[in-house]
């Protein structure tokens, strides 16, 4: 190990996990969806865990996916391994779409799909308080708990809500974990493969 590298290796930080918490994986995490992962939490409680990465994205358009669809060039991402043919979203327009569900703040899940279409085809700029995910990620009862005591990942709470929505950054895993302190920072700068160094 590099003498410039060899810092106390403790990812966790105080914040519990709650809905509405951000989840950043370890540099190290080797996982298909969650190597150097970002996952938005719509939901943890006593039966488990789900939520989405934030920074898996496909290179097209959702109007590609979803017939009549408005052209608003939203970037659609992959959500997670689980249930991948259907297509999931958040947005800000609780008040708006029917049958939508509360997460946290002004953040909703789900919901009237034809209502989401009816928002962007009257106003396209709306898209900008719209995330959509092909997939999720679901935890079984306690197993993330568990991942976050194995320091599998670090909780965060405290971020601006503008970061979930933005889908323009294409460094968003390292430039959230710089924003938890000097020791992450040293860690956001860690190579996928501790052997390239």
């Amino acid at each position: 190990l590099r003498a410039d590298l060899m810092i106390d290796f403790n990812f966790q930080n105080n914040d519990t996990i709650q809905s509405g918490s951000i989840l950043i994986s370890e540099p190290f995490a080797s996982d298909n969806f969650f190597e150097r992962s970002v996952v938005y939490i719509c939901n943890h409680n006593d039966e488990g865990s789900f939520g989405f990465v934030l920074n898996n994205f496909i290179d097209t358009d959702i109007a590609d996916f979803v017939d009549d669809f408005p052209k608003t060039h939203s970037r659609l991402s992959i959500g997670g391994p689980v249930d991948t043919s259907n297509l999931f979203y958040f947005h800000r327009y609780g008040k708006e779409v029917k049958g939508s569900v509360h997460v946290i703040n002004d953040i909703y899940l789900g919901g009237d799909f034809n209502e989401i279409k009816k928002i962007l085809n009257k106003k396209p700029e709306a898209v900008l308080n719209i995330r959509f995910f092909v997939g999720y990620s679901g935890w079984e009862k306690y197993q993330l708990d568990n991942e976050i005591a194995a320091q599998s990942w670090i909780v965060v709470n405290k971020y601006s809500e503008e970061l979930i929505f933005n889908t323009s950054n294409n460094n968003l895993w390292k430039e959230i974990l710089q924003r938890q302190g000097e020791k992450f920072k040293i860690i956001s700068q860690f190579p996928v493969n501790p052997n390239d160094n």
